[in-house]
């Protein structure tokens, strides 16, 4: 007499998409729950507009600058800074889950890696849309103007979204590897010095010294340019093309960046 067969255990499949938007989901609640980890980073853009309105508004007066309206020139660029701190933020929050040991119950459950690392990407870039709405709406109020149109904006809204991708891949890059909060500083110094040595503050044609040769190979300044065209006027592919050239470069670098910091995680 033959022992039946043993009936095979169905392994149990676990979708990608669906894990990447529950963590998402999982860090947004966290804003709810911990407004401290996300008003900061509302609050710093939007007084960057107030502020550099008001306080560098003589410098559209200089010969060579692209605009005689001043929220026009800081509005893109506080936005996309707030799209950078959406990125820290849920770096931070990664970086929270390393220390209580909730990331190593992810590491061992069967949720493929990429899935950990898109969640993380996906919640970093709501929370930039969100930033996005609140500071745009300020610089508009305040009277920023917008001879792009809604071409100009969705040009703005596309570099929010590339800048916190970036900055989510890069922060996550320096957590996985360090596995602590004290990454943070390391992932705000990279952040800042890649938008402070740009075209941030003023145009290339009226920066003067070492910070022109800086901002003139930045890969930032096209990232910039892409995001400010539509408020400093129409929208041209020959300005559309490097910025998004630019994003897609810094999106392979930062992705490369944290996917080998998640494979030192799980060896």
């Amino acid at each position: 007499m033959t022992a039946p067969a043993a009936t095979p255990v169905p392994t149990r499949r676990t979708d990608p998409v669906q894990v990447a938007m529950l963590l998402a989901g999982r860090n947004l609640v966290g804003m709810r729950r911990l407004p401290a980890t996300f008003v900061p980073a509302l609050i710093m853009p939007v007084f960057f507009v107030i502020s550099f309105s008001g306080q560098y508004d003589g410098i559209t007066r200089i010969p060579g600058f692209e605009t005689d309206n001043i929220l026009s020139w800081y509005t893109p660029m506080a936005t996309l800074m707030g799209a950078s701190f959406g990125g820290l933020g849920t770096a931070f929050s990664t970086a929270r889950d390393l220390e209580t040991g909730f990331f190593d119950r992810l590491l061992l459950s069967p949720a493929p890696r990429l899935a950990l690392v898109a969640g993380s990407i996906v919640a970093g870039v709501f929370r930039a849309v969100l930033t996005f709405v609140i500071v745009l709406g300020v610089g508009l109020v305040g009277g920023a103007e917008v001879p792009g149109g809604l071409l100009g904006i969705g040009s703005l809204l596309l570099a929010v979204i590339g800048v916190s991708a970036t900055a989510t891949m890069w922060g996550l890059g320096l957590v996985y590897r360090i596995k602590t909060m004290n990454a943070g500083p390391l992932v705000q110094v990279g952040i800042f010095l890649a938008l402070f040595l740009s075209t941030a503050q003023a145009p290339l044609e009226v920066i003067v010294g070492w910070l022109h040769t800086v901002a003139s190979v930045n890969p930032t300044s096209q990232v910039l340019d892409l995001a400010r065209q539509g408020f400093l006027g129409e929208v041209a592919w020959s300005t559309t093309w490097p910025g998004l050239l630019a994003i897609a470069g810094f999106l392979a670098v930062t992705g490369l960046f944290a996917l080998r910091g998640m494979r030192r995680l799980t060896p």
